[in-house]
């Protein structure tokens, strides 16, 4: 199974958070007591491995999330250098999927300029959305007229596509700043 490549990940979690505190205080407490005994003691050497294992786990969730940031920025590179092109462009978030078939499936989308939601018809892309995308399409005019009512369906082919790009963490689904 792929990975969503939307979600942020997680580098503290609540268990990991107070195992750390405990180990932040017990090992200086157990450190203290092995040096004024003689010989070598048991817990010390677990909560020293304990430690070690607790910093290897810190340092893969920091490694994994600045990766996920330098991704998602090159996404967003990309989506700017398209935007910028002189093609005119519009932002959609993909809110849900709704129901995927071989072709394509059925999703429901925000309009991110005019705050509009809809469900839509996109063809199958080359990857894979997620909920939580941010598309830059090329609006098509045969759909979307100045002064009329919006479709009750969109309808978004693979070509009109033009880049993706994770919903960043200062945007929400629900605004985008």
């Amino acid at each position: 199974m792929q990975a969503n490549p939307v979600l942020r990940p997680k580098v503290a979690t609540p268990a990991l958070i107070v195992t750390s505190a405990v180990i932040v205080v017990v090992a200086p407490m157990l450190f203290a007591l092995a040096s004024t005994l003689t010989g070598p003691n048991l817990w010390v050497w677990l909560v020293g491995l304990a430690a070690l294992i607790l910093l290897a786990a810190w340092g893969q969730r920091i490694r994994r999330l600045r990766h996920w940031q330098t991704a998602t920025s090159e996404k967003w590179k990309v989506l700017e250098s398209f935007r910028h092109s002189g093609i005119t462009t519009t932002e959609v978030t993909l809110l849900s999927m709704d129901t995927v078939q071989p072709t394509g499936a059925w999703i429901t989308i925000r309009w991110n300029r005019f705050g509009y939601v809809q469900s839509a018809w996109i063809e199958a892309l080359d990857e894979p959305l997620w909920p939580g995308s941010v598309l830059l399409i090329k609006p098509d005019p045969r759909q979307i007229h100045p002064g009329a009512p919006w479709p009750s369906t969109y309808r978004i082919s693979s070509d009109q596509v033009l880049a993706w790009a994770p919903l960043m963490r200062t945007k929400s689904l629900g605004h985008t700043t």
